[in-house]
């Protein structure tokens, strides 16, 4: 099991789409890294409903991606983070094909791939990534135990559903 895993609640998402200026401002303007997409508005029942999904490398137990790359550019820390490096990622693309959550971009300017290296250089300083540095204004993302988080999120919708 991962000892670090990003997990988001995606049922308490509302699209404020801050995650995504966090992550830009950690890693630079032109960083693809996350984005949140929108599904709606569609009618349910009398109201009007919109669906939120913040999409972000999910750092999987196996990635593909690392074996997809023939560079060896993508590793996989002890830690469960994916890592690209970019210089040795050459653009040939196989690693965005290979993933099946569409969480890898490319930057066209340098010709090599983006993927979110979960701010593994404030992960080993003790912090958190930017994205679930508390700037989530719906408190959706969470940074850690994946065992724990799932704990918080069961509660969360409890007491939602008690509301």
């Amino acid at each position: 099991m991962n000892e670090h895993s990003l997990i988001i609640d995606h049922e308490s998402c509302w699209g404020c789409k801050t995650c995504e200026v966090a992550c830009k401002q950690e890693q630079g303007f032109r960083a693809k890294f996350l984005h949140v997409s929108e599904d709606g508005p569609r009618m349910v029942g009398e109201k009007l409903h919109y669906t939120f999904h913040v999409n972000v490398c999910r750092h999987c137990d196996d990635p593909p991606c690392v074996q997809a790359c023939p560079e060896e550019a993508i590793t996989k820390r002890e830690d469960g983070i994916v890592v690209l490096d970019y210089g040795k990622c050459s653009g040939c693309g196989a690693c965005v094909e290979e993933c099946q959550y569409g969480a890898i971009g490319f930057d066209d300017e340098k010709q090599t791939a983006l993927k979110c290296n979960l701010c593994h250089h404030r992960v080993d300083n003790g912090l958190l990534p930017a994205c679930a540095d508390n700037v989530c204004l719906a408190h959706c993302i969470y940074f850690g135990n994946p065992q724990e988080i799932e704990r918080v999120i069961a509660d969360k919708k409890l007491k939602r559903q008690a509301s």
